[in-house]
């Protein structure tokens, strides 16, 4: 019995890959760059999954290229705004994701731009490095302290409750803005408060929000202008939750103290960019989730998501679970 046919839209670790091998025969794009659209029109014909990245469009029409016979759709990812899931559920086509799996790294990382930005370690790396460093000094380099701060989270979801657990550490008083969450939660010494009063209370502000068309830009000129001049704000969401143009200007002109991005828009980041001018920016290139436990976990979770919608199984990770009904 012949193999179903898959493509990989990169390589993966080989928890997830060797699995996906062993039940499938694989067409793997192993270019450090994600395939174009005309590649990825290309190779998706005649296969019965496909195993994605975030940095791939899977919209209707590359279902249709595929054809008739495609079963799965498996992103290498908890996000899935890549995916056109409605169209992907008209047509009767499961999609899976990997939730849960990159909660604590991402607090993890969420925590050391905090700290990074909000001590200007980068910074001081640059400093040192350059020769600049002649002498100690009282003035030199002063940062924010988190001991006692107020973290402002946009977002209290998985990732969002994993950075409040991490802030009691620090004796940090934690408030949150999340239109799902409807009460305060005791559980995590967090309290529930509207959007603009966590703008002007926040000492950090964290955001861990989903991409949609309420939060695309909901950190802009307005938002900036309401926050300290003294916040650093984070993220490790979605790029484009950020006005990047309003956060440059707000930068540049010290309306707030610093930033530590690990998303931006567009990814990567051009090398054009004026917030590449900036010493009160950290930047990171997507990596938040990038712990060697949790990539694998990932795609093994991936893998899995794959190969029971080719065996024409529930998926353990649904995002439509409707195709079911």
């Amino acid at each position: 019995m012949s193999k179903p046919k898959v493509f990989v839209t990169r390589v993966i670790p080989d928890k997830g890959l060797e699995l996906v091998r062993d039940f499938c025969e694989v067409d793997l794009w192993q270019e450090e760059l994600p395939p174009s659209r005309a590649a990825l029109m290309e190779r998706v014909q005649g296969i019965d999954g496909i195993l994605a990245l975030l940095t791939d469009k899977i919209d209707g029409e590359v279902m249709d290229a595929a054809g008739k016979q495609l079963k799965v759709i498996s992103n290498h990812a908890v996000g899935f705004d890549n995916i056109d899931v409605q169209a992907a559920t008209a047509r009767n086509i499961p999609v899976g994701n990997t939730p849960d799996v990159l909660t604590d790294a991402t607090a993890d990382f969420a925590f050391a731009l905090m700290m990074a930005a909000g001590r200007r370690i980068p910074e001081a790396d640059r400093y040192v490095r350059a020769g600049k460093w002649k002498t100690w000094g009282p003035m030199l380099l002063l940062g924010t302290e988190m001991k006692g701060a107020t973290l402002g989270l946009v977002g209290f979801g998985r990732i969002g409750k994993a950075v409040a657990r991490r802030a009691s550490s620090f004796d940090m008083h934690v408030i949150y803005y999340d239109p799902t969450e409807r009460e305060s939660s005791s559980e995590f010494n967090a309290t529930r408060v509207d959007f603009e009063t966590l703008l002007k209370e926040s000492d950090f502000i964290s955001l861990h929000t989903p991409l949609t068309a309420d939060t695309h830009h909901m950190i802009n000129s307005e938002a900036l202008s309401k926050m300290k001049s003294s916040a650093v704000l984070i993220n490790t969401s979605r790029g484009p939750v950020v006005d990047l143009a309003a956060l440059y200007d707000a930068l540049k002109e010290h309306r707030i103290f610093a930033a530590g991005l690990d998303v931006t828009e567009p990814e990567p980041l051009p090398p054009d960019s004026p917030l590449l001018t900036l010493d009160n920016v950290v930047l990171a290139p997507h990596i938040a989730s990038a712990s060697q436990a949790t990539r694998d976990k990932m795609a093994w979770m991936a893998a899995k998501n794959l190969i029971a919608g080719l065996k024409g199984e529930r998926l353990p990770n649904c995002v439509n679970p409707s195709v079911y009904q």
